[in-house]
C-alpha cells in the first residue's frame, strides 16, 4: 500500500514515517499544499493522511484536488482538537475519516487498513480468486491452502495484481507503486522481470495458475478471463 503523508510537522512526521514503514506501507510526504499537488497529479496512493494546516494554504484545497483527480485515493484528515468547523467541512467533501491530534499510531493504522479495505475489498481484510488467498491484515498469501514465502516486494506485487484483474500495468506504474519516491534511482525498468519471474515461480510451485502475461513493449497484465 502507498501513502502520501501531506505535514509540515517534522517530529510528526518522522513518527509516522518510521511506524508506517515498519506496517510495509510505501511513504511520501509532502510538507505543502503544493508539493502535494505535484506528487498527486504525478502518481497514484492509496491513502492520503492530510493535515489541514499547512504553511502555504489549506489542506481542504489538496482534499478538492484529490477529490477532482484522483478520486480513488482514501483520505484521513488530521486536525486540531478545537477544529471541529475543518472536520465537519473535511468530510462534507468527501474525507473518508478525521483523526484529531494527538492520536496513537495503532489507531491510525487501523483506520487506513478500513479504508482500504472499504475502497479495495468490499470491507474485507481476506481476498480470494480461485485458490489465491490474500490476508490483506496479516500480509500472508496462500495458494491451494498452502503458505507461499514471499518477500515484502513480492507480496505488494501480487496484491496489486490482483487488485488490478485484466488490467495492463506499465512497468513504470509497477516500479512506481512498489518504490514510490525511489523508483527513479533505477536506470533500467528491465529488473522488474526478475521479480515477476520469483512470484510466477513460487505459486506454480504451489500448484497455482499461471496468470501473469507479459505484454511487449508496455508491462505485465494478471489475465483471468
Amino acid at each position: 500500500m502507498k501513502i502520501l503523508i501531506v505535514e509540515d510537522e517534522k517530529e510528526l512526521v518522522d513518527d509516522l514515517n518510521e511506524f508506517l514503514d515498519d506496517q510495509g506501507y510505501i511513504i511520501e510526504v509532502a510538507p505543502t499544499t503544493s508539493v502535494a499537488r505535484e506528487k498527486i497529479f504525478v502518481y497514484q496512493y492509496d491513502i492520503l493522511i492530510l493535515d489541514l494546516g499547512l504553511p502555504d494554504g489549506s489542506g481542504l484545497d489538496v482534499l478538492k484536488y484529490v477529490k477532482k483527480h484522483k478520486p480513488q485515493t482514501g483520505i484521513i484528515i488530521l486536525t486540531a482538537r478545537d477544529s471541529l468547523d475543518d472536520k465537519i467541512s473535511g468530510l462534507d467533501l468527501g474525507a473518508d475519516d478525521y483523526m484529531t491530534k494527538p492520536f496513537l499510531l495503532s489507531e491510525l493504522n487501523a483506520r487506513i487498513k478500513s479504508i482500504h479495505r472499504r475502497r479495495n475489498f468490499d470491507g474485507n481484510s481476506t481476498i480470494i480468486f480461485n485458490e489465491i488467498e490474500i490476508d490483506t491484515d496479516k500480509m500472508r498469501v496462500s495458494i491451494n491452502d498452502q503458505n507461499l514465502t514471499l518477500t515484502r516486494k513480492e507480496y505488494e506485487l501480487i496484491l496489486y495484481f490482483v487488485i488490478n484483474k485484466n488490467k495492463v500495468l506499465t512497468k513504470e506504474s509497477i516500479i512506481e507503486h512498489l518504490w514510490g519516491d525511489h523508483s527513479d534511482m533505477f536506470d533500467s525498468l528491465d529488473f522488474i522481470y526478475t521479480h515477476i519471474k520469483n512470484l510466477r515461480k513460487k505459486m506454480q510451485d504451489m500448484g497455482g495458475t499461471d496468470y501473469l502475461r507479459s505484454v511487449y513493449g508496455i508491462g505485465y497484465k494478471f489475465e483471468t478471463d
